[in-house]
């Protein structure tokens, strides 16, 4: 698996125009796999819009390497890079802490009506995740929400808006297998647009 990411060039207005929804991020995340789509292979990318030092990025787990050319398309030229994500995952331990990020779609079933419905309050959210942290094989030790949004998503003719939620805080490893499969597949729904993504960092002692 590979981690990449590129420097979005939000102070273009072209750039800016076409990155209108998450379909367009989507779509720019599929556009950087030709050999997949010339062998009609759907494989899922996970991917998030981070913010660092006041320029945002765009951060992409996927199991191919992707093509830097067509990545830096609506990027900063020579921003983006990729590093094998395979041997991160062999030197992740089971018990150790590692600071992480998620940004997730908060969800739950309507019990009347059985519509997915979004989680509105803050409590409702940091409860969603601290029951997902449970079936993806870690220990919240602390967290906290640290941005809340509303972000428009075009699908053919609807236009929606999807509850973007993030979380930062500290984890520890419970169930090592479990753990690197929330990694690798993400937690909760949404993942095709922008959901879904655990990154951690090692806490050095």
């Amino acid at each position: 698996m590979y981690l990449s990411r590129v420097q979005i060039d939000d102070h273009n207005q072209f750039v800016m125009r076409e990155l209108n929804h998450l379909g367009a991020y989507h779509n720019w995340v599929e556009q950087s796999f030709p050999d997949e789509i010339a062998n009609s292979v759907r494989l899922r990318h996970l991917w998030r819009i981070d913010t660092l030092n006041h320029k945002k990025y765009l951060l992409l787990l996927s199991q191919n390497r992707p093509d830097l050319d067509k990545l830096e398309q609506l990027g900063v030229a020579g921003t983006a890079q990729t590093k094998s994500y395979d041997e991160f995952l062999e030197k992740i331990e089971q018990g150790k802490k590692y600071r992480f990020r998620l940004t997730g779609n908060p969800t739950h079933k309507d019990s009347k009506t059985g519509r997915i419905m979004p989680h509105i309050t803050v409590g409702a959210q940091r409860k969603w995740f601290e029951r997902k942290a449970e079936l993806s094989g870690f220990k919240i030790l602390n967290f906290d929400v640290v941005s809340r949004n509303w972000l428009r998503l075009k699908k053919k003719k609807s236009r929606l808006e999807l509850s973007s939620v993030t979380f930062e805080g500290i984890l520890e490893v419970e169930d090592l297998e479990q753990f690197k499969q929330a990694l690798v597949k993400g937690i909760g729904r949404e993942k095709a647009y922008g959901m879904g993504l655990l990154t951690v960092i090692p806490i050095e002692k």
